[in-house]
């Protein structure tokens, strides 16, 4: 996709996430390595049907995958680990979809991805077409660049302590996060109440990100200090939220009835001192 100033590339086939993402040829995310699986530390992919971990895959009476061995958590949900399919493209527009049966999990996902002036938009919609209801969530996981004089500024209401395993484990009310590396910089941390709206600012280019719908609720950042990336993780729920009740107060999973759809929007806009030619 090339238009209005960005420049992506989805990757269909793996997983549906972004290998790149540049505004006025300024990279947005970390770029991939050619022939790199999505997963970090570069990209971004989508965390369906639910986000970040599941303590020993619990669901319920439903066991899921454990894909973090070391850890025992499920990690990310389903979609990521297969191929969308490409149902419309063009310069500034392309929609792809997504059929997974994996029990107990059956749904279908539709992301369409566009390029506008108003600013380069992920819009999801998650539909249970199984014969159950089950609970359902969702995220988007960026690995954006973090250059020396990255800030970060977002405003929430609740922030959450951790265990090694980066499981909550208490809630502490907050403000949210302003400010540098000294703010951010060695996070792995979940907050709620958060509003939706996010900044960060970059030398020359400052990105706004604002969801809607299911992703407006919690937001996940991650910061290792030994990698210059910034992960800022608009989520619908709190991690490990079935099997936290009293935590998950704060970000509960929403369970979907047959039919019923899951939809969150992303929209990332720029602001940049230098344009592309012809671009206003």
């Amino acid at each position: 996709m090339t238009a209005h100033g960005w420049d992506a590339t989805l990757a269909a086939g793996d997983g549906g996430g972004m290998t790149r993402l540049r505004f006025a040829g300024h990279d947005i995310l970390v770029p991939a390595p050619e022939g790199a699986r999505l997963g970090g530390p570069f990209g971004a992919f989508w965390m369906i049907p639910w986000a970040n971990r599941l303590d020993g895959g619990r669901l319920g009476a439903h066991r899921l995958p454990i894909n973090r061995v070391a850890e025992g958590t499920a990690i990310h949900g389903l979609s990521r680990d297969r191929a969308w399919a490409v149902a419309e493209a063009a310069p500034d527009r392309v929609l792809l979809t997504q059929a997974v049966e994996a029990v107990p999990y059956c749904y279908t996902a539709r992301l369409l991805t566009t390029a506008a002036a108003e600013g380069f938009t992920l819009d999801l919609s998650v539909t249970n077409t199984g014969a159950v209801a089950l609970p359902f969530g969702a995220g988007w996981h960026p690995w954006f660049v973090r250059p020396p004089g990255t800030r970060l500024s977002f405003r929430a209401t609740t922030r959450f302590t951790h265990d090694d395993r980066c499981l909550p484990v208490s809630a502490t009310p907050c403000t949210g996060l302003d400010g540098g590396e000294g703010a951010f910089l060695g996070l792995d941390t979940h907050f709620a109440g958060w509003n939706g709206v996010a900044r960060i600012d970059w030398p020359g280019l400052a990105l706004g990100i604002a969801a809607t719908g299911a992703l407006a609720s919690n937001l996940q950042v991650y910061a290792p200090p030994d990698k210059a990336v910034l992960c800022v993780e608009p989520s619908s729920h709190l991690p490990d939220a079935p099997n936290r009740p009293d935590l998950a107060l704060h970000g509960p999973m929403r369970v979907i009835e047959p039919g019923e759809n899951l939809t969150g929007r992303i929209n990332l806009s720029a602001e940049c001192s230098h344009l592309p030619k012809g671009e206003a």
